[in-house]
């Protein structure tokens, strides 16, 4: 399968999983894309943590795994989604020595501000085993 088609078949399975809600809506989600093959980082563990603002301490609240598409929708519930300084940590190492690869970097941390924990948050990460970006989504 070419990488055209293999784009194609992501952007219309995200069709699809768009129109099934969530079993846990989630105010805060990420979609991780290998970018180098053109498919979803699926398998990869995230662990979100929120920064004490008192102690500097990063308090580890959950740590998921993306779903076959690369996406993580129950990273955290609105109950719990306060304003505040997040993070998100990435294990990149694992999810390319499962592909079979090394890559550059071991792990990739997201750190974002949240100033209104009542808007939706999607933070992506685009991924190749020797660069990534990221950015707020909707």
């Amino acid at each position: 399968m070419n990488r055209l088609q293999l784009i194609k078949d992501h952007i219309l399975s995200r069709e699809r999983n768009m129109a099934m809600p969530a079993t846990q809506p989630s105010p805060l989600t990420t979609h991780v894309l290998n970018i180098a093959k053109g498919v979803p980082g699926a398998n990869m563990t995230i662990s979100l943590y929120r920064l004490d603002p008192v102690s500097s301490v990063w308090n580890e609240l959950t740590t998921r795994l993306t779903n076959d598409d690369g996406r993580c929708l129950c990273l955290i519930t609105k109950e719990t989604f306060i304003a505040g300084v997040y993070k998100m940590h990435f294990e990149t190492e694992k999810y390319w020595n499962a592909l079979g690869e090394i890559s550059f970097y071991p792990f990739v941390e997201v750190v974002f501000t949240v100033t209104d924990a009542s808007q939706k948050y999607h933070v992506p990460l685009l991924l190749s085993r020797f660069s990534y970006s990221t950015y707020r989504g909707s």
